[in-house]
C-alpha cells in the first residue's frame, strides 16, 4: 500500500506558524521568568522558617504521593504576612519606600521634562550626540558611579570645596547620610529612564500644531501645557513608572547614601534574607512590595487602553 505523503508547507502557512511562535514567546518568556520565580516566593512565604537546609518548611515530597501533597498544603499558613502587619518596622520601610520613590520620580519630571523638550527642539543632526550624551554614563558601573558620589558629598568633597570656593559657605556642609544625598544619587540614576521615554514622545511632536496654537492668539506658556504636555503624557507616564517602580526598591543608593534613619524596604529585604536568614518573612516582604508597585501598571495600562479606544 502507498503511503500518502503530506502537502509541503506553503509559504502562507509557515509565515502563520511563524506569527504564533512569534506571538508566544512573550508570554512563555513571562511564565519561564516572571511567573514561576513569583510562585516560588509565594511558595516561600507561606512557609515557617527552619534551621534546615532549604531554611523554611513544609518542603513538598514528591516521593510520598498524595499523603506528602496533603502535608505539604497543611503545613502553609498567612504567619508572615500577620507578622507584617503586626510590626512598625516593616509599615514604616513601605512608607518610607513609597514615599522617597514618589517624591523622587516628582524631581526627575521637573528636571527630565526640560530636557527632553530642549533635545527635541534642538537641531535634527544634533539629536543623535544629545542622546549619546544622555546614555553615556550608562558606560560606566553603577556601582562605581554611586561611589563617585560618596567622595562628592562627603565634608571634604568636590561639593563642599566648589561651594566654599565661591563663597556660599563658611564652613563644610554634611551632605552625606543624609535624605538630599539620597535624593541626589537617585536623581543621577535614574534621570536618563525619564528623559528617554519623554523625549521619544515630544520628538514625535508634529511642530505644526504648535504653529497653529500660536496663530489663533495662544501665547506661548499656554501653547505648552494645552498642546505639548498632553501630548506627551505617554512618555511622562511610561518614564515615571521606569523610574517609581525600581526606586521603590532600592537598596544600593540608600544604603552607601543615606544614613541610618533611611530605611527603605530594599535594606529591609537585604536584612531578613542575609542577617536573620528569615526566607518566609523576606519572601513575604517582597510578595507585598511586588502587589503595591502592580497597583501603578494596572492604572497606567488602563489609562493607555481608553486613551486607545478614544482615538
Amino acid at each position: 500500500m502507498l503511503k500518502r505523503r503530506r502537502p509541503p508547507l506553503t509559504a502562507s502557512a509557515s509565515a502563520s506558524a511563524w506569527a504564533k511562535v512569534t506571538v508566544l514567546a512573550p508570554y512563555v518568556w513571562l511564565v519561564a521568568f516572571f511567573l514561576v520565580p513569583f510562585l516560588i516566593v509565594l511558595k516561600i512565604s507561606l512557609s515557617q522558617t527552619a534551621i534546615a537546609q532549604p531554611p523554611y518548611l513544609p518542603v513538598l515530597d514528591i516521593a510520598a504521593g498524595w499523603q506528602g501533597l496533603a502535608d505539604f498544603v497543611s503545613g502553609l499558613s498567612l504567619a508572615n504576612y500577620a507578622t507584617l502587619l503586626g510590626d512598625d518596622l516593616y509599615l514604616f520601610s513601605y512608607l518610607r519606600s513609597l514615599t522617597v520613590a514618589s517624591v523622587a520620580t516628582v524631581i526627575l519630571v521637573l528636571v527630565g521634562f526640560p530636557i527632553a523638550y530642549a533635545m527635541a527642539r534642538a537641531p535634527r543632526r544634533l539629536r543623535p550626540l544629545l542622546v549619546m550624551l544622555i546614555v553615556l554614563p550608562f558606560w560606566t558601573s553603577f556601582l562605581i558611579r554611586v561611589y563617585a558620589w560618596i567622595n562628592i558629598l562627603q565634608r571634604e568633597g568636590l561639593l563642599n570645596q566648589a561651594l566654599s570656593a565661591l563663597g556660599l559657605i563658611d564652613q563644610p556642609v554634611t551632605w552625606l547620610a543624609t535624605d538630599t544625598a539620597v535624593y541626589i544619587g537617585l536623581v543621577y540614576s535614574y534621570l536618563p529612564f525619564m528623559i528617554l521615554p519623554l523625549y521619544a514622545s515630544l520628538e514625535k511632536l508634529d511642530s505644526t500644531l504648535l504653529e497653529a496654537a500660536a496663530d489663533l492668539g495662544c501665547p506661548r506658556w499656554k501653547v505648552f501645557w494645552v498642546v505639548t504636555v498632553p501630548l506627551a503624557l505617554p512618555g511622562l507616564g511610561a518614564g515615571a513608572l521606569l523610574c517609581f517602580i525600581p526606586i521603590a526598591g532600592e537598596f544600593v543608593i540608600p544604603d552607601l547614601l543615606g544614613g541610618s534613619d533611611t530605611v527603605m524596604i530594599g535594606q529591609t529585604l537585604w536584612t531578613e534574607f542575609f542577617a536573620n536568614k528569615d526566607w518566609p518573612v523576606a519572601s513575604a516582604v517582597a510578595i507585598v512590595l511586588v502587589t503595591l508597585l502592580v497597583g501603578p501598571i494596572a492604572i497606567y495600562q488602563h489609562i493607555q487602553s481608553r486613551q486607545i479606544e478614544g482615538r
